[in-house]
């Protein structure tokens, strides 16, 4: 699946999630704006914009080349997709949980809000 700006909420947020598990870093961040913001829930921001994202997760799969995450469940209202998933770094161990939030707009996820 590739992000074309006219996926559904829940394709666009299985795109980017097959990209990741790829770790197919173009692929991946074709799915976000380029103004894309992340945040921790009510909590800080902690990227601003594509060039920051793509550095985050360029340094994310080099450090765990293995990582990978499993969909829990899925809520889908609106233009807001929430995920539960299963994170594992090395591949089969070491999971840990995460709830990310997917906030929609243009064809693109504009917005992630994380709870780990």
């Amino acid at each position: 699946m590739t992000a074309n700006g006219t996926l559904k909420p829940a394709e666009l947020a299985q795109g980017q999630l097959d990209a990741y598990n790829l770790q197919d870093l173009d692929a991946h961040c074709a799915f976000f704006a380029d103004d894309v913001v992340v945040a921790d829930l009510n909590g800080d921001v902690t990227i601003r914009g594509m060039a920051a994202y793509r550095a985050k997760y360029v340094q994310v799969f080099a450090d765990f080349p293995q990582n990978r995450a499993e969909l829990v469940n899925r809520i889908v209202v609106g233009d807001t997709v929430v995920d539960h998933e299963r994170v594992f770094r090395d591949g089969v161990n070491e999971a840990f949980q995460v709830i990310a939030i997917y906030t929609l707009a243009g064809g693109r996820i504009a917005r992630v809000d994380f709870r780990k």
